[in-house]
């Protein structure tokens, strides 16, 4: 039995293994390599022995992956990773969260011996992973708009020195850091292979989701149309912009104690259930054998809940 597990354990680490190194392998891939991918299995040669073992796993998660990329789930999944920056298909991140999540609830049941907790458990993984790729949304979404304000500032300074807006993409890809770079580097690759400019910025602004970016997209296609002095509009754009930040880290600096108190609000009950956990274990098993004990807990994680999402609610300013 103990063997088993172990055995388990270690097949649920190497997936954890395979998903990070597929991520890094990947991390440089663009957004052409992205798609031609769909119709072209990349081919590295001969490679060393000891990435043999590797190559097949990622082989088979491909393999397996092939049938559901065509699905709109996977599609609307793969929208989803670029957004976080994560150069994997939505097909191969399933197949790899259902394979966690089975392993999961087989190694939580020789754990436990039951047949109910060792699901549930297991079902977490891929929320985990899930929530994972939300946050780095999130946080390359906030990174973004960090950077838009010395990106616009960029763009001026070349569009005065002579450059074409094309050439002040160019620059911006080659000397700022990411997630600013990685974007206009997809948006330049985009119109080098015939998209019109115009479609490409809005197929970026669509990929970033940041309302501060969606207002220099409506600037610089006016201006496309109807003519005007771009730089001055990107510095008024980016006097703007670097502001509304301002105000934001000030709103963040000032609601600091309530989200403060939404996070010890979660995880008291938490903390509060292990000691009691350790240092009266007959009265918490209550909770664990009895069905009133179930609805106790599942009340409880509601209430929770809810309370966290009103004070984030609360704290949650806009500008």
């Amino acid at each position: 039995m103990i063997a088993l597990v172990a055995l388990l354990c270690a097949v649920e680490f190497f997936l954890l293994v395979f998903f990070g190194a597929l991520f890094v392998r990947r991390q440089q891939s663009t957004d052409i390599f992205h798609r031609m991918r769909r119709h072209v299995d990349e081919d590295d040669g001969k490679s060393k022995k000891a990435e043999d073992f590797f190559r097949r796993a990622v082989k088979f998660v491909k393999r397996t992956a092939r049938p559901l990329r065509n699905m709109q789930f996977t599609k609307n999944m793969d929208f989803k990773l670029r957004q976080a920056g994560i150069p994997l298909f939505g097909a191969e991140f399933l197949i790899v969260a259902i394979i966690s999540a089975t392993l999961g609830t087989i190694i939580l049941y020789f754990i436990t011996l039951n047949i109910t907790i060792a699901p549930a458990g297991g079902l977490m993984i891929p929320l985990l992973m899930w929530m994972w790729v939300v946050i780095r949304v999130n946080r390359r979404r906030k990174a973004f708009t960090e950077q838009l304000g010395d990106c616009l500032t960029t763009v001026a300074n070349a569009l005065r020195a002579g450059y074409s807006f094309q050439q002040a993409m160019d620059v911006v890809a080659k000397e700022m850091e990411p997630p600013m770079s990685t974007e206009f580097e997809r948006m330049s690759t985009d119109v080098a292979m015939g998209v019109t400019l115009e479609d490409a910025m809005q197929q970026m602004n669509k990929r970033v989701g940041s309302p501060d970016f969606d207002l220099v997209v409506t600037a610089v296609l006016i201006q496309r149309e109807i003519g005007g002095n771009l730089a001055q509009i990107l510095d008024t754009i980016s006097e703007t912009i670097q502001e509304r930040i301002r105000m934001k880290r000030e709103i963040n600096a000032l609601t600091a104690q309530g989200r403060f108190s939404a996070i010890v609000l979660l995880m008291l009950p938490i903390v509060t259930a292990i000691f009691c956990w350790i240092f009266n274990n007959e009265q918490m098993q209550l909770f664990i054998t009895e069905d009133v004990g179930h609805v106790a807990i599942a009340v409880a994680i509601v209430l929770e809940l809810i309370g966290y999402f009103v004070i984030q609610r609360i704290v949650d300013i806009e500008i």
